[in-house]
């Protein structure tokens, strides 16, 4: 007669682990416990199944993988197949990278950039997968080609034909004030300071995001021209220059806006202030706005070089940037922080807050605001 299926004799640690696992919360612990301490008792695998209410192979595994692992087979382990092969291998991954530099308009899609959804669907198509799979499993496939989801940068050129010229002149400048200690390297531009607009801007928060609230102009008048002039009113113009060796920002506000006898003004305000910490020469970078290209301009920085080498002064080496290439001026991000330093977004600033908030964050003197000759 074939001897009955019984667990092995129980150690006492055993013995111990199996009536602690009685009060498991564990349904899969808590079975296999009941099953193995009824089989050390003496019943067979039938009449434990009936017992309990499973079938008879249940109790068999049970009683098998004791034997085999012991304590360990009483925690339940993961179901997944152990050799399950990957739907993309190595060869089918390459291909779906291959896949993503071609815009799926080319393949007849409605859309020029690729989705998850998408990309399953194509597979099918392109017979990569023998069934449209899951977008974690395309996720799961991209992640393997290191291949991530990125925010779309937004990219912009000059239009200039002289880009290439341009910007290696201005590189060679800057290399010749950098060996010449009694030059100064320059970075000049204007820009608006408005009460009304808030910029674009992360702030640290608890659960409640930092609201910046729209602050519409103060009038009742209903007259357009009333209205541009306090919309006017409520932006303010300065003139920069951003010194990069000694990282500092030489900055004067404008009653009015940017034309050429105040950037004249500014310029000789500028050299006065150089002149006075030693310096010769003033490499001065710019874009070509209006009021930097005109004649007047030009024929200021003209008769004041000849002044200078004359009687001594801060002379003035011009070099306009290209056409539209923010980029390769380094002030142009000093703006964009410092509008973002400045703001208040529950009230609109005054005017003299404004500018007192400006020249304290950039650490400069306010000053007397440039006048803007009116003809």
């Amino acid at each position: 007669m074939k001897r009955p299926l019984l667990v092995r004799t129980l150690t006492a640690a055993e013995q111990e682990a199996l009536e602690q696992g009685l009060r498991s919360r564990e349904a899969f612990t808590l079975r296999r416990c009941q099953i193995l301490l009824a089989s050390a008792k003496g019943y067979r695998p039938s009449q434990i199944a009936h017992q309990l209410g499973c079938t008879s192979q249940t109790v068999r595994n049970t009683i098998h993988a004791f034997n085999g692992k012991g304590v360990s087979s009483l925690v339940a382990q993961s179901s997944r197949p152990k050799t399950a092969q990957p739907i993309f291998d190595i060869a089918k991954r390459e291909q779906l990278r291959s896949l993503l530099h071609i815009s799926p308009r080319t393949l007849g899609k409605s859309r020029s950039t690729w989705t998850l959804k998408l990309l399953a669907q194509v597979c099918y198509e392109q017979g990569l997968t023998g069934e449209q799979v899951s977008l974690e499993t395309i996720r799961q496939a991209l992640k393997a080609l290191d291949i991530n989801w990125h925010r779309a940068k937004a990219w912009i050129t000059s239009p200039d034909p002289q880009y290439s010229l341009k910007k290696r002149q201005r590189e060679r400048l800057m290399h010749l004030a950098r060996s010449q200690p009694d030059w100064e390297l320059g970075f000049l531009d204007e820009v608006w300071w408005s009460r009304l607009s808030q910029p674009q801007m992360h702030g640290w928060a608890d659960e409640t995001p930092l609201r910046l609230e729209y602050k519409p102009p103060e009038t009742t008048d209903t007259d357009p021209k009333a209205i541009a002039k306090r919309c006017c009113e409520a932006q303010i113009a300065c003139y920069g220059l951003w010194c990069k060796d000694s990282q500092q920002m030489l900055l004067r506000f404008v009653d009015g806006r940017p034309v050429s006898d105040v950037t004249c003004a500014f310029l000789e305000w500028v050299c006065q202030s150089l002149s006075q910490r030693g310096k010769r020469v003033l490499a001065l970078v710019w874009d070509n706005a209006s009021w930097h290209l005109s004649k007047k301009v030009r024929q200021w920085i003209k008769t004041h070089n000849a002044q200078a080498k004359r009687s001594g002064g801060v002379r003035l080496v011009v070099c306009h940037l290209p056409v539209k290439s923010p980029w390769l001026n380094p002030i142009e991000p000093k703006w964009l922080h410092g509008k973002r330093a400045i703001v208040e977004p529950e009230r609109k600033l005054s005017a003299q807050e404004l500018t007192s908030r400006i020249c304290d964050f950039f650490g400069c003197q306010l000053l007397e605001p440039l006048q803007q000759k009116v003809c």
